[in-house]
């Protein structure tokens, strides 16, 4: 077995494992693969291991690997600059860091351009650090209203940042982020439903996926093994 199938195995044993204690099958979590700094080869050697999920922070990239790798889903995980919105709408499986309602606006209306829904999560900044994009969870009520009125965009759910830092203290962050969309839910049950938690990296996935977490985001535990 080479090294990424070996991690691989890890990552998934592990994953198997917190989901266990949150009351899960490992099957409702959907691994991301994230490619940065990652070449072609080893992209292949994944796909041949059964990853399917794929995440990139940069447009560039994201338009060349999705040429040269179209049956992957390919994943939006970074800052989303409005001028680079007609590149990914259409082309990323979900855009995860919608963090304002501009933003939102204008996905919406290239997704209607081109005449597809584009799934989407909006990014919350629950841990108000300054360092890390996102809105609000106050701001996410108010955006998530907009959003029920755009025809276009899809909000399957919540992404978050953890300060990086010791992995059980990314909890709160975690806890906070799934505590939101649970009231989001409630206070639009008729409009929409956040199932999806984007939040966990290789540093703290274990403990996103205890608290909740659907999708990780995992590049170094499975390219370089750190």
């Amino acid at each position: 077995m080479n090294a990424v199938a070996e991690r691989y195995e890890a990552v998934r044993r592990n994953v198997a494992d917190a989901a266990d204690v949150s009351g899960r099958t490992a099957d409702s979590v959907t691994i991301v693969a994230v490619t940065k700094t990652v070449g072609v080869e080893e992209i292949r050697l994944a796909l041949s291991l059964g990853i399917r999920d794929f995440g990139e922070n940069r447009v560039q990239e994201l338009l060349g690997k999705h040429g040269l790798f179209p049956d992957a889903r390919w994943h939006f995980i970074g800052t989303l600059q409005t001028n680079k919105v007609k590149d990914v709408v259409g082309r990323a499986h979900l855009i995860h860091s919608v963090d304002s309602l501009k933003l939102l606006a204008m996905i919406d209306r290239k997704a209607a351009e081109i005449g597809v829904i584009q799934p989407v999560l909006l990014q919350v900044n629950v841990s108000g650090e300054e360092s890390k994009h996102g809105m609000s969870p106050v701001e996410a009520v108010d955006i998530l209203c907009e959003a029920m009125r755009m025809e276009n965009v899809e909000v399957r759910g919540l992404m978050t940042m953890a300060p990086f830092g010791r992995p059980e203290d990314s909890r709160p962050v975690f806890s906070m982020l799934r505590e939101l969309a649970e009231s989001l839910g409630e206070k639009h049950a008729d409009g929409v439903k956040l199932g999806e938690l984007s939040m966990g990296m290789t540093n703290d996935y274990r403990v996103a996926v205890e608290e909740g977490a659907t999708i990780v985001r995992v590049g170094r535990a499975l390219f370089n093994g750190r």
